[in-house]
């Protein structure tokens, strides 16, 4: 079985005695629902990836410059059409 004062210690939590007790019981009434759920005959079920049934909303890859050239004009460095920023490497 698994502990609360376990996880806890994984977790690097300082945890109270009475809070051990709480979160114990907490863990033990989730894994009770887990073992419930398991119990399920799910085998008839076809999976579902998605609550509704759409297709994908994929649009083209597409640059706009009108939209970069704006971003550009409103970056606070800049150099040519390229925003300059801080190093991030030594």
């Amino acid at each position: 079985m698994i502990s609360a004062e376990h996880i806890a210690k994984l977790a690097r939590l300082g945890l109270s005695s009475s809070e051990i007790k709480k979160f114990q019981k907490e863990l033990s009434s989730i894994l009770n629902y887990i073992n419930l759920l398991e119990e399920v005959d799910v085998s008839n079920i076809d999976p579902t990836y998605h609550p509704f049934e759409r297709g994908t909303n994929i649009r083209k890859d597409e640059a706009i410059s009108q939209e970069s050239d704006k971003l550009i004009d409103l970056a606070p460095s800049k150099k040519k059409r390229y925003i300059k920023v801080k190093s991030v490497f030594k």
